[in-house]
């Protein structure tokens, strides 16, 4: 399993997403994800993600959300990360909105590395302090080193 500070680069970061449903959102990261070679078909990803999504929410609460899905036409697991200024329904457990929001897509044969870095990604973001400073940071390298940080301080595990 690799570790979120392994996936995630500055290229991968949004630090203010301009739409405010969760289609768009993850349509945004997911084009991101194209634009940077990480995926054939923004288009394909936003299908899967979507149809994860009618399963349950991905809203995590704690204004975070961590829309998933997992592909087969990936060879490798992917991350992107963005911040919405206005918040984005995800229907979350808490009924707030998302804030800050992780895209994972992970190749269709792993899905133990999946729900790891699912987990990983939900333990990294219950820091309340992390969770506060990167809604108020200005640049993609401070998120980045935000994320980073926060994610050294735990032991990769497999």
């Amino acid at each position: 399993m690799a570790r979120i500070q392994d996936l995630l680069d500055g290229d991968l970061i949004i630090e203010d997403l301009q739409t405010t449903d969760k289609a768009g959102v993850i349509g945004e990261l997911a084009a991101l994800l194209q634009r940077k070679g990480k995926v054939g078909s923004a288009d394909d990803i936003v299908r899967l993600v979507m149809e994860r999504e009618s399963q349950g929410s991905t809203g995590i609460g704690d204004g975070i959300a961590i829309p998933h899905a997992k592909s087969a036409a990936l060879g490798e697991m992917v991350v992107a990360f963005g911040r919405s200024h206005r918040g984005v329904d995800f229907a979350s457990l808490d009924g707030k909105p998302a804030f800050l929001i992780f895209l994972l897509v992970t190749p269709e044969d792993r899905p133990g590395d999946h729900l790891k870095t699912l987990a990983r990604i939900s333990r990294i973001m219950r820091n309340p302090a992390l969770r506060n400073e990167l809604t108020h940071c200005t640049r993609k390298q401070e998120i980045q080193r935000l994320i980073v940080e926060e994610d050294s301080k735990y032991p990769n595990s497999r």
